[in-house]
């Protein structure tokens, strides 16, 4: 297996896993929140795929962007369902670009993103990439938990 395969079963394996976490939810508490400051739920969900979306534009750039239209802003929230269907075009496509990298570009090609305080190597990006949406699925683990909402298996 080489790099460009290891990440994209990392990718994979996150994405699987934080369906597992996103589906169980029930829908009684997808607007829950810890406090008034944090993000509910599904504004979680949200925000990890709308992120992904951002990371993958900001990839192609090789830098962080100026201006950011996203097509995720505005749109009514309503189901984890309706976010994955609406999301999943794009994770296509984000899979596909890291799919055309290669091995060399995982070291050489830089993603200038010394506005929010850093400069790192294509492979080191994409792996920041994989470790937000798990940070984001582990926060989720942790809402149900202070909700008291059963939680799901993921480690299998």
């Amino acid at each position: 297996m080489n790099s460009i395969d290891l990440i994209l079963l990392n990718f994979n394996e996150i994405r699987r896993r934080s369906i597992k976490v996103w589906t169980s939810i029930p829908n009684d508490y997808l607007l829950w929140k810890p406090d008034h400051e944090a993000m509910n739920c599904l504004e979680m969900i949200r925000h990890v795929l709308e992120s992904e979306y951002y990371y993958h534009l900001a990839i192609q750039n090789r830098g962080s962007l100026s201006i950011f239209n996203s097509p995720f802003e505005n749109r009514p929230f309503t189901t984890v369902k309706a976010e994955l269907e609406f999301a999943d075009s794009y994770r296509n496509q984000f899979i596909n670009t890291i799919k055309d990298f290669s091995q060399e570009d995982l070291e050489n090609i830089l993603i200038d993103r010394s506005d929010v305080g850093y400069i790192r190597k294509l492979g080191d990006m994409l792996l920041r990439v994989a470790y937000h949406e798990s940070v984001h699925t582990g926060q989720l683990l942790d809402y149900l938990r202070t909700a008291g909402v059963p939680r799901i298996r993921i480690w299998d």
